[in-house]
């Protein structure tokens, strides 16, 4: 899975906020915490928006804050509202593609890697990133040394 630096800038933000409480924070500071570009944010911060993740009001007393609590937002709702679905093999869904011969089974392999990229993505909320207290499969996927080693290129 590529995660590109708009779906990390993203979740860092949000993270900024859930772990800021109830109050805006302005996008100046954001940037700031979590060393982002400040015009980039500033489009992620609108996507999410638009994505109703946030909310955001202009003014010396404004700036962004969550849209629901942090539990209730996943690291999958992020994704997707900055990026679209998870899991797409040449920008279709993976039930959409359709192979022949000896690929023919690849579709699933596939659905796979999206079912197991949901597995974990839809049960992370930003709460429980902040309070660093993951879920306990994610906990011993992580604990698997070979979980942290590189393959291939």
């Amino acid at each position: 899975m590529h995660i590109t630096a708009r779906v990390d800038y993203a979740v860092r933000t949000l993270l900024e906020l859930a772990a800021a409480g109830d109050g805006p924070a302005k996008a100046e500071g954001l940037a700031t915490a979590q060393r982002i570009p400040h015009k980039f944010l500033e489009a992620v911060l609108a996507d999410l928006r638009r994505g109703g993740l946030v909310n955001s009001r202009r003014g010396p007393e404004g700036g962004y804050w969550l849209a629901r609590p942090a539990s209730e937002i996943s690291i999958a709702d992020v994704i997707r509202t900055v990026e679209g679905p998870l899991a797409s093999v040449r920008g279709e869904r993976p039930e959409e593609v359709v192979y022949s011969g000896p690929a023919e089974r690849l579709r699933d392999v596939w659905i796979a890697v999206r079912v197991n990229l949901r597995a974990v993505l839809e049960e992370v909320t930003l709460a429980d990133v902040v309070a660093d207290d993951l879920p306990a499969f994610v906990r011993e996927l992580t604990a698997d040394p070979g979980a942290w080693t590189r393959r291939g290129v």
